[in-house]
C-alpha cells in the first residue's frame, strides 16, 4: 500500500504558497487604495459617479449627461455607491473590490497557462501596476472594469478550449460582452476570443465543419447579448436616438480624429515616461516568448495573442492616454509570469539546481521592488488631495470638492446647475441634477462639423431651464480648444451672465490649500488658473 502524499507537508506548501503570495499582493494595493481612500476625483471618475447618482435616482443613462462612452462602468458605480455610499470613498471602495477580484483573477488565468509560479508572478505584477500613477491606476477608470470581465472571459475561453464544453464558450463571450458594454475597447477582448476559436480550428482544419459553426455561433450570442438587452431596455425606457449619436455616431468621429503620425508620437511618449518604472517588466515579458516557444508553445501563443488584442484596446482612436494601458496589464503580467515559470526547466544545472532554479524567482522580486520603491512616494508618503494634485496639477480637482460642497449649502435639492466647462464631478459633489446635459465642453471645441450645433444645444438647455448656479471653469484643461474653435460660447456666457447672474465666490488654490474668496474680491488673481467662478441668479 503506497503513503499518501496529500497531507505531505512540502506538498501543502507548494499548494499554498501561491496563494499567500496572491493574498499579500491584494493586502498591499488594497492598503494603498484605503489610505488614497479619500483623493478627490478626477473628470472621468466624476462623470461615471454622476451617472451612478442619476441612475440611483431613476433616470437612465444618457438623459441628464452625455457622453460617447457605453453604460456599462455607470450601471457598476452605481452598484457600488448602492452598498458603499455617494461619497468619494464609496467610489474607490468600489475600485478596490474590483481591482481585487481582478488580482484573484490574474492569478488563476496565469496558474492555468504556466502553473502556480507564473500565476502568483503575474498576480504580483498586476497588482502593482494597476494602482501604478503611471496609468492613474488610483482613479476608478473604465479600464478597471473592463478587465474585472475580461480576465474571466480569458480563462473560460481556455477552459473551452481544455474541455470542449460550448457553455463555457458562451460564458466568456458573455464577460466578453460585458467588457465591451463597460466600454468601447473591449471589444478588443471579444476579438482576441473569435481569433482563437478561428486558429484552433484552423490547426484541427475543421473551419468549414459544422461544430466550428456552433461554437462560434454560442461564442457570438454571448458577446451580443448585453449590449442588445440594453439597447432593448434603453429603445423601451430611455433615450435610444441620444444614445446612439454619442455611443456611435460622434465616438466614430472621436476615434478617427488623430492621424497615426500624432498617434505613434503620443505613444512614444508615454513610453519615454514609463521607460524607468516598467523596463524590468518588459524585459521578463519579452523574455517569455522564446521560453515558451520551446516548453510552452499553445499557452504562448494565447498569451501572445492576448497581449496583441490589449494592445490594440489602449490604440483605439491613437490616443494612448496613461489610463488607456491599464487595459494591457494583464497581458504584460502573464508574460512575466510565463518567464519566471519557465525558466527553471532551463536551468536545470548539476551543481546546486535549487539555487539556480531560483534565481528567476529572485531577479523578480528585485523588479518588482524596484517599481515599488519608485512609486514609494505616491504609495506611502503624499496625502490623498496631494497625489491628486500632483497627478492632475492643471485640474481643479480639490477646488471641485469645495464647489460641490458650497453648491450643497446654498441650493435645495431641486434646484439645478450647470458647469460651463468639463468638471462633472462638481455635479456629482453638489448631488444636484444638471440643467444641460453637455456634462463635458470638449466636443464643442473640436474641428468636428457637429461642434456648433451642440454649443447651441447647450446654450438653449441652459437658457430653458434657467439652473440657480453657473460653475464656471477656465482653465484650458476643461475646453482643449483650438485655432479654429468657435467662441460663441464664451460669447454668450458673458452676456448671459451680465444679464442675469452675479459671481458669488471664486474657489481657487492660492498655493497653501483651496480657498473661497467671497463675490469679486481678489479675482482669480489670487488663485491659480485651474479656479473655478460661482454665479447665482439674480
Amino acid at each position: 500500500m503506497k503513503p499518501d502524499q496529500t497531507n505531505h507537508p512540502q506538498r501543502r506548501w507548494h499548494q499554498f504558497w501561491p496563494w499567500l503570495m496572491v493574498l499579500l499582493v491584494v493586502v498591499f494595493v488594497g492598503a494603498i487604495r484605503i489610505r488614497l481612500l479619500s483623493m478627490p476625483l478626477e473628470r472621468d471618475e466624476g462623470e461615471y459617479a454622476y451617472a451612478g447618482q442619476l441612475i440611483l435616482q431613476g433616470i437612465p443613462p444618457y438623459e441628464l449627461a452625455y457622453n460617447m462612452k457605453f453604460p456599462g462602468t455607470y450601471y457598476l458605480y452605481a452598484l457600488g455607491m448602492a452598498f458603499f455610499g455617494q461619497t468619494i470613498a464609496g467610489v474607490h471602495l468600489t475600485l478596490l473590490v474590483a481591482n481585487a477580484i481582478t488580482i484573484v483573477l490574474v492569478f488563476l488565468l496565469g496558474r492555468k497557462l504556466f502553473g502556480a509560479v507564473g500565476g502568483g508572478v503575474a498576480a504580483a505584477s498586476f497588482g502593482v501596476m494597476s494602482v501604478s500613477p503611471a496609468v492613474f491606476g488610483m482613479a476608478a477608470h473604465a479600464n478597471h472594469f473592463v478587465l474585472l470581465f475580461a480576465v474571466p472571459a480569458t480563462w473560460l475561453l481556455w477552459s473551452a478550449m481544455e474541455t470542449g464544453r460550448r457553455r463555457f464558450l458562451f460564458a466568456a463571450g458573455l464577460l466578453y460582452g460585458m467588457a465591451f458594454l463597460m466600454k468601447q475597447q473591449g471589444i478588443f477582448f471579444a476579438v482576441f476570443g473569435g481569433l482563437v476559436l478561428v486558429g484552433r480550428s484552423a490547426a484541427a482544419g475543421s473551419v468549414f465543419a459544422k461544430s466550428f459553426y456552433r461554437e462560434a455561433s454560442v461564442f457570438i450570442a454571448g458577446t451580443i447579448l448585453p449590449l442588445a438587452a440594453f439597447c432593448v431596455v434603453c429603445a423601451l425606457g430611455g433615450d435610444f436616438r441620444r444614445f446612439w449619436f454619442w455611443t456611435f455616431t460622434y465616438a466614430h468621429w472621436y476615434a478617427t480624429a488623430v492621424p497615426l503620425s500624432e498617434g505613434w508620437q503620443h505613444l512614444c511618449g508615454h513610453l519615454r515616461q514609463s521607460r524607468d518604472l516598467s523596463i524590468g517588466l518588459w524585459i521578463f515579458a519579452l523574455a517569455a516568448l522564446p521560453l515558451g516557444w520551446w516548453r510552452c508553445r499553445p499557452s504562448i501563443l494565447f498569451a501572445g495573442l492576448f497581449w496583441v488584442c490589449s494592445f490594440l484596446a489602449t490604440a483605439t482612436g491613437f490616443y494612448f492616454r496613461n489610463h488607456y494601458f491599464i487595459l494591457l496589464l494583464p497581458a504584460m503580467a502573464l508574460l512575466a509570469g510565463a518567464t519566471v515559470g519557465l525558466a527553471p526547466s532551463f536551468l536545470n544545472i548539476s551543481k546546486f539546481p535549487n539555487v539556480f532554479k531560483s534565481l528567476p524567482l529572485i531577479a523578480f522580486a528585485l523588479v518588482l521592488s524596484w517599481m515599488i520603491f519608485y512609486q514609494a512616494r505616491f504609495f506611502f508618503q503624499l496625502s490623498p488631495p496631494e497625489v491628486a494634485r500632483s497627478l492632475y496639477w492643471m485640474s481643479p480637482v480639490e477646488e471641485s470638492v469645495v464647489a460641490g460642497e458650497y453648491l450643497r449649502q446654498h441650493s435645495a435639492p431641486a434646484d439645478r446647475i450647470a458647469v460651463i466647462g468639463s468638471e462633472p464631478q462638481i455635479y456629482f459633489y453638489a448631488n444636484r441634477k444638471s440643467a444641460t446635459g453637455y456634462i463635458y465642453t470638449y466636443a464643442l471645441m473640436e474641428e468636428q462639423p457637429m461642434a456648433a450645433t451642440m454649443q447651441r444645444e447647450m446654450i438653449a438647455e441652459i437658457e430653458s431651464r434657467a439652473p440657480l448656479y453657473l460653475v464656471y471653469a477656465p482653465g484650458l484643461l476643461s475646453w482643449l480648444p483650438n485655432k479654429n474653435s468657435s467662441r460663441d460660447i464664451f460669447n454668450w456666457f458673458d452676456r448671459y451672465t451680465k444679464q442675469d447672474y452675479e459671481k458669488e465666490a471664486v474657489i481657487g488654490f492660492d498655493g497653501h490649500g483651496t480657498v473661497t474668496i467671497a463675490g469679486e474680491a481678489g479675482g482669480t488673481n489670487a488663485v491659480r488658473e485651474a479656479s473655478l467662478e460661482v454665479y447665482r441668479r439674480r
